[in-house]
């Protein structure tokens, strides 16, 4: 778990300086979140689509294998969300697929549940936009205690790819 801790943090810096470059705005991110999200999709990843994202996720530069990422992954979510703490924080993740893709049929999509803990979800974005985003409303309401992260159509892009 030290080499991805090690890992998550050389991209955690590298994602902030970036992030920052525009010096008028503040950044407020969760590098853990994302790296953790962008693991799940590395999953089906093959080829230079896999080298690039472990470039990108500093994995290249560590010890940490593209077979062990997950498993540690797993680990370090269950160290970050252990519940006998003095603070409460918790993460979680979900894969929402457009469902015209048939990304369930994938043999590696039953990996995801069981080393990172996500559920994976197919919805229909391309003519259900409307009912897509309130669906993932309800669920990310239901994981937050209420807050509401996704603006209506008018606000916010959606990328099919």
């Amino acid at each position: 778990m030290d080499a991805l801790s090690e890992a998550n943090g050389t991209f955690a810096l590298t994602l902030l300086k970036k992030l920052g470059e525009d010096n008028s705005n503040n950044v407020f991110i969760s590098p853990l979140s994302i790296s953790s999200a962008l693991a799940m999709v590395l999953v089906g990843a093959r080829g230079n689509t896999a080298a690039q994202m472990c470039q990108m996720l500093s994995l290249s530069k560590s010890s940490v294998g593209v077979e062990d990422v997950h498993q540690g992954f797993q680990n370090l979510l269950c160290e970050v969300n252990r519940t006998c703490t003095q603070y409460l924080l918790r993460t979680t993740d979900r894969l929402f697929g457009e469902k015209v893709y048939d990304f369930l049929s994938v043999s590696h999509i039953p990996v995801c549940p069981k080393q990172i803990e996500t559920e994976v979800e197919e919805l229909d974005f391309v003519c259900a936009s409307e009912e897509a985003r309130k669906h993932i409303n309800t669920w990310v309401a239901e994981k937050t205690e209420g807050e509401d992260v996704f603006s209506p159509p008018h606000q916010y892009l959606v990328h099919l790819f």
